[in-house]
């Protein structure tokens, strides 16, 4: 599990991995993510867009951005959070990913970067 805090805003991620849904010997891996974002700041925000790198083990960048996250834009008040699970796709056992969240504040309308986590994707058998 790994953390980031941006301006009061905590970004926790959890994975796993897939093996049911993987096919090692086709290098098709599958990996789950949990976010959980906590609003710790004083504010009222509403996530508004998502920004992805995602990188393998052979050095192949893919950078996914787009509104929301699974489809929802949440608004958080101030102590509350929201989680969601996700999943990618790498072509090797082994990859990371990290990006950013773009907030607006609900009372003035600023948009402000909230970083997700660099966070490391393997199968776990490459870990022995």
């Amino acid at each position: 599990m790994v953390t980031a805090i941006t301006e009061g805003i905590k970004v926790t991620v959890e994975t796993e991995y897939q093996p049911d849904y993987s096919s090692p010997r086709q290098f098709h891996y599958v990996f789950t993510y949990r976010i959980t974002i906590e609003n710790n700041s004083n504010y009222t925000i509403q996530l508004q867009r998502r920004h992805w790198f995602i990188s393998d083990s052979n050095n192949v960048v893919k950078e996914v951005e787009g509104e929301g996250v699974v489809g929802q834009q949440p608004v958080l008040e101030s102590g509350q959070s929201h989680q969601y699970v996700s999943g990618c796709n790498l072509k090797t056992g082994m990859g990371k990913m990290t990006g950013t969240f773009t907030m607006e504040k609900i009372l003035d309308g600023k948009k402000f970067q909230v970083k997700i986590p660099e966070f490391i994707l393997v199968v776990p058998y490459l870990l022995n």
